[in-house]
């Protein structure tokens, strides 16, 4: 049972006196942050208040809680403070409730009233070359949310719209054609793929910076005149002017830093007589590698086939890693799925007078946004945007969508308002389009995560590192038992994998999404704090109580036994079991895992002061023994199921 949601339910009818749309304060009603303050509170009659005439907030929460009969499972509702009205659920009904877990397989957790067609987009990696740190974000956090709306009942599909047709491949395919390492390529084509790749991105960076490196010079000629003639023609005591010769000094400092970084890339790109030669070889290196990817989507023969050659080995070398993870999809529908559709989008958009040409371009043009959403460049090349606009037009028509999560990094964000609005106006009003955005993953010098040459982090090497680094802990936590260790070497890497993947999963998943964080090894493999492997331990710790009891827990949940709660931890541990349901919830709504995160890092602390207080296999009375027994089989059981929904694993050794 969802006890928020029953709440609310309770609650707004009698909100309509005072409002015409009691749904805009019923939000304020919540759990409460203090137990003090009960189980729930509702603090709407504040802001209820201030739009009315005459009444004090506190004379107002006393009105509504006239109003609202709640007696058949909360005490007397109590008015606190300006105008709280705290909210505690009757001893017997938490009782009778939590009991109604125990046979419960759903733990509580009912299926969507009204389940909803979702589609999940997320992951999508650019398929030539390795998966890297950058993807791990999007990956978790997609399968996270997809995990949860499943459960609840919603008929998700999980879309990986992989990029498998855009400019990398006319780059590869340059590079393949001009560079390609034989003996490499027949070892592991997706390396030596990726090997040309950066050669080829390599060589046109050397060409745009050899162009840049003048223009930066002139800029800092042209700034460094402003500023002498500012120097020795104006009034140097004026604030403003103090003002000015200070940004123009920043700005000089700044263009000189650029053009130092760039003379010293110039240095050792050309101290190196392979791609020296190799440069001077193909001076127009960009160019000719956009006429490969034009002539792959124009159909030509040779390119369609290395492209059909390159993108099993691609696609194999990316499912290794998922099924590393443990992440699943329904479809893998990469941009050549909708090549053939794009030409369509824009004369739908013409035709319905969406789209125009602008300076040779096609472009969609909408109020309030400065930017133009070109669909079609002057050469007739179609864009993402064209593409995007496939996918949602494909996503309402044929799967029959009713909403779409698109798990991509918060630098979209202004993509993702254009397309959204774009959308609207094609005709798909009744499609629910929400941009999960998330930041970066950053090292501890706070920029973006690279190895110490600078290169970005390879997700199998992170993954490898990090099952490493877990096994040395669980081997030396194993050997320091005080009996010996437990563990044979089979169990050791088990364990370790668990505890190694779901460390990285879960540092991810517990911050804000929107939120850039620092990645730690220390932090998230520590067995204490906010991490997988203290809530993976918690798990371990409950079902070392069965073993030493040597008690069946699928027998005692068949034990008609009563559940009392006559401790306070006894009792607050229950209440947050119950809330299981309204999270999941929550998270759905708002695709947040870091609420269910928080959810069970806080089931886990609630979980270890109850064993701290209260005795379990020593308790002094049967019934008292098997009722904690029964709570700590719940804990067991929504803890390996919250984490299995973040798609992390349990150990019931540790």
């Amino acid at each position: 049972m969802n006890i928020l949601d029953e709440l609310r339910t309770r609650f707004e009818p009698a909100l309509s006196e005072w409002t015409d749309d009691p749904s805009s304060v019923i939000e304020m009603l919540k759990a409460s942050q203090d137990a003090r303050f009960g189980d729930y509170q509702a603090n709407f009659a504040m802001p209820l208040a201030a739009r009315l005439d005459g009444i004090k907030p506190r004379d107002l929460a006393v009105q509504i809680a006239e109003k609202v009969d709640l007696s058949d499972f909360c005490e007397p509702l109590e008015i606190a403070g300006p105008g709280f009205i705290n909210i505690k659920l009757k001893q017997d009904w938490l009782e009778g409730l939590t009991k109604q877990l125990v046979p419960d397989d759903r733990l509580g957790v009912s299926p969507a009233r009204k389940p909803q067609k979702v589609v999940v987009d997320f992951s999508a990696p650019n398929v030539a070359k390795p998966m890297h740190v950058g993807h791990l974000r999007s990956s978790v956090i997609g399968d996270a949310n997809y995990r949860v709306l499943q459960y609840l009942g919603h008929d998700v599909v999980g879309d990986n719209h992989i990029g498998d047709w855009g400019t990398q491949f006319g780059m590869i395919i340059f590079g393949y054609k001009h560079f390609l390492d034989e003996d490499a390529f027949q070892k592991n084509p997706v390396n030596e793929l990726a090997r040309l790749y950066r050669l080829v991105n390599q060589l046109s960076d050397y060409h745009v910076t050899q162009k840049a490196v003048p223009l930066r010079q002139t800029e800092i000629e042209e700034l460094g005149a402003k500023l002498q003639t500012l120097e020795t023609t104006a009034n140097l005591t004026d604030k403003k002017i103090q003002k000015q010769l200070k940004k123009l000094k920043s700005d000089i400092g700044e263009r000189k830093s650029e053009l130092t970084s760039m003379q010293e890339k110039l240095t050792e790109f050309e101290q190196d007589e392979d791609l020296k030669s190799k440069a001077v070889a193909f001076p127009d290196i960009a160019r000719q590698a956009r006429e490969e990817t034009a002539r792959l989507h124009a159909g030509d023969a040779d390119n369609l086939e290395l492209w059909k050659q390159f993108l099993p080995e691609c696609l194999d070398a990316i499912q290794t890693v998922y099924d590393r993870l443990d992440i699943h999809f329904d479809l893998t529908l990469g941009e050549s799925f909708y090549q053939p559709m794009l030409a369509d989008v824009v004369a739908d958009l013409k035709q319905k007078g969406l789209a125009k040409e602008s300076q040779g371009a096609i472009c969609v043009f909408m109020e309030g946004f400065e930017a133009p959403f070109i669909v079609q460049k002057q050469d007739g090349a179609f864009t993402y945007a064209t593409t995007d606009l496939a996918t949602i037009k494909y996503r309402a028509e044929e799967l029959q969508a009713d909403r779409v999560l698109y798990v991509v990094d918060s630098r979209q964000s202004d993509h993702f308002q254009l397309l959204f609005a774009t959308v609207k106006q094609w005709g798909f009003t009744n499609l629910e389009l929400q941009h999960v955005s998330f930041g970066t993953i950053l090292g501890k010098n706070k920029r973006p995560y690279k190895t110490r040459s600078g290169d970005t982090v390879g997700l199998e090497s992170l993954l490898d590192e990090s099952i490493q680094r877990a096994h040395a802990i669980v081997a030396e936590n194993d050997d320091a038992k005080p009996d010996g260790p437990e563990l044979n070497e089979t169990e050791r890497q088990q364990i370790a994998e668990a505890v190694g993947l779901g460390g990285i999963k879960y540092a991810d998943l517990k911050h804000n999404r929107d939120s850039d964080y620092v990645f730690d090894w220390d932090k998230m493999l520590a067995n204490r704090g906010d991490t997988a492997t203290y809530m993976q331990y918690a798990y371990a710790r409950v079902c070392g109580i069965f073993r030493k009891g040597n008690i069946d827990r699928s027998a005692l949940r068949n034990e008609q036994a009563a559940l009392c709660l006559t401790e306070e931890s006894e009792r607050a541990l229950a209440l947050q079991i119950n809330r299981y349901s309204e999270i999941l919830e929550s998270v759905a709504i708002e695709a947040r895992p870091n609420y269910l995160t928080n959810y069970l890092f806080e089931l886990s602390n609630l979980f270890s002061t109850f064993y701290s207080n209260c005795h379990v296999l020593k308790a002094e009375e049967e019934q008292v023994k098997t009722s904690r027994l029964l709570l700590c089989d719940l804990t067991a059981r929504v803890i390996n199921h919250g984490l299995s929904l973040l798609g992390i694993r349990t150990c019931e050794r540790m």
